[in-house]
Order: structure tokens, then C-alpha cells, then sequence
């Protein structure tokens, strides 16, 4: 039974909970990115560099022979991946930076205000010491 307790101890904490909530919606999240990337962004690029598929790209190390397929290194998926990640950390930079800019500035904590120069110091020292001599 304690294995089973601890288990359960576990699981409902606020913190796993939070990191669950967090993972499904990050991967539906992905979807969107994913979508986006593919279907808007992919495109233009495909036409900007003359309708060319990245994922298509491949050296042939070996050709068919037979039932035997081709031996490929397929670079291309590789370049496409390196795309979609560098528009996809775009999309995340964007978006986490538009929530950030929607957080009011009540709930940012305030800034402490800056400390007196050494000169302040000396000039409030001698000051109160002018009163107590009165």
C-alpha cells in the first residue's frame, strides 16, 4: 500500500497536473506550427526558390536493382527540418512574446527604486545631524 500512496501523492500534485495541462497543449500547439509552416509559409518559399521541395532533395548512393529500392541520403528532409524548426522557434518567440505584452503592468512587479549615490548618503547623514543639534 505505500508504493500505491506515494504513486498517488505523486500524481495529484499541483505541479505534475500543470505539466500535463502544459504538454497537451503544447502539442496541439505543434499542430497549428505545423500547419502554419506547411501550408502558409512552405509555399511562398517553394515559389520564391522556383517550386522546389526541400524533402525532395537526395544523393543516390545506390540505384534499384530488382525488388531492391534505391539507397538514398535524403539531405533535403534534413534542410526542410532545419526550416521548419527555424519558423517554428519564430512562431513560439512571437507568441511568447505577444502574451507577454498582454500581462497588465499591476501584475509585473514594481521596480525598486534606484539606491542614493554616495553623495545623497552624505548630504542626508549631515542633514540629520543638523536637526539633532538643535
Amino acid at each position: 500500500m505505500g508504493m500505491m500512496k506515494e504513486f498517488k501523492e505523486f500524481a495529484v500534485r499541483g505541479n505534475v497536473i500543470d505539466m500535463a495541462v502544459g504538454i497537451i497543449i503544447g502539442v496541439a500547439f505543434g499542430k497549428i506550427v505545423s500547419s502554419f509552416v506547411g501550408d502558409v509559409i512552405m509555399p511562398p518559399i517553394g515559389v520564391i526558390v522556383g517550386g522546389m521541395d526541400f524533402s525532395d532533395l537526395a544523393i543516390t548512393v545506390k540505384e534499384a536493382a530488382g525488388e531492391m529500392p534505391a539507397v538514398e541520403i535524403g539531405y533535403g528532409k534534413l534542410i526542410q527540418t532545419i526550416v521548419d524548426f527555424i519558423i517554428i522557434a519564430l512562431a513560439v518567440f512571437a507568441a511568447v512574446k505577444g502574451i507577454n505584452s498582454l500581462k497588465s503592468k499591476e501584475e509585473q512587479a514594481p521596480e525598486a527604486p534606484p539606491e542614493p549615490s554616495a553623495q545623497e548618503v552624505l548630504l542626508t547623514e549631515i542633514r540629520d545631524l543638523l536637526k539633532d543639534r538643535r
